[in-house]
């Protein structure tokens, strides 16, 4: 069992000379250079996991993956890793771009619309399967070998090639992204630090709007603005997602994850996770279990 985190700020810098990260694990039990965290970035990020298995968490969508995954995560959706040592996969391919890949001209073209709607759908993250998965993971994995012209223009392909399929699964995560304009990301990044810091405990609206150095009323603007939804219930949906894994990992009663998640009640706790899961918190647990159970048959 990994370590409980709260989401941090993974930090994507492309290499000289290119305009997205290409990061190939060629022997899974040798990195040492993952991040194990429970993370988000303003980047997409398509992975592709060769055989194996392993888990999805993504924003609250919590399910498992069975012989390899492809799946597309959209700007500042929370995830954790989808492998570690158990997950007995033979590569993995990870390649982070930014949301105006390649860049806003090219993605306004005509030619890019369905691109640009498949960036756009990745909000909720989609996983894909069948011939898809083999495919495109297969042409993913050859990126790490090419020059940047020719990993520049796969990479398109890929994703218009994505664009159009129909073996794809949305994640419905739509809800727990970030959605950070670039401009303010500085001051969000400051309070999200200072959320995944404190989320336990009571916030108050004066307290977090002296982290920001601002009034009350222009936090309270700055934030719906920035994020889309008050600080009281993106605070709540922060500590939802964290419950979730909790949840996913055993972690004692409903009630300490209630506590441990910052409700002060376990009542206020259970509508919070049923209005933003659909289930309450036992459903969700025992769904977990029985997909661990039914499909992976001796994972742990």
């Amino acid at each position: 069992m990994e370590t409980i985190s709260q989401p941090v700020r993974e930090r994507v810098t492309p290499v000289p000379g290119t305009s997205f990260l290409v990061k190939h694990y060629a022997e899974p039990k040798k990195r040492v250079n993952k991040l194990p965290k429970w993370h988000y970035h303003p980047e997409l990020e398509l992975v592709y996991v060769r055989g194996g298995h392993g888990r999805r968490h993504v924003g609250s969508h919590i399910s498992h993956y069975q012989d390899g995954e492809l799946i597309l995560i959209g700007s500042n959706l929370p995830h954790l890793g989808f492998t570690d040592r158990m997950s007995n996969n033979e590569k993995e391919t990870v390649v982070q771009f930014a949301p105006s890949f390649p860049n806003y001209e090219f993605l306004d073209l005509p030619e890019m619309r369905r691109v640009k709607e498949l960036m756009h759908r990745a909000r909720n993250g989609i996983s894909f399967h069948g011939t898809t998965r083999m495919v495109q993971g297969g042409r993913l994995e050859r990126l790490i070998d090419l020059p940047p012209l020719g990993r520049l223009l796969l990479l398109v392909d890929i994703l218009n090639e994505l664009a159009n399929s129909t073996e794809y699964e949305s994640l419905n995560a739509e809800g727990f992204h970030l959605e950070i304009e670039t401009h303010g990301y500085d001051r969000f990044n400051q309070l999200q630090e200072f959320i995944g810091a404190n989320f336990d405990r009571d916030i108050s609206l004066d307290e977090v709007a002296g982290v920001a150095a601002m009034t009350v009323p222009a936090f309270c603007r700055y934030f719906k603005k920035t994020t889309g939804k008050t600080f009281v219930t993106f605070l709540n949906d922060f500590r939802i997602v964290y419950s979730c894994k909790l949840l996913a990992d055993d972690h004692s009663t409903v009630q300490n994850v209630a506590f441990d998640s910052g409700f002060n009640t376990v009542s206020q706790f259970n509508r919070a996770f049923k209005k933003h899961t659909g289930m309450t918190a036992t459903e969700y647990r025992a769904k977990f279990r029985l997909n661990v159970s039914g499909q992976l048959p001796g994972y742990e």
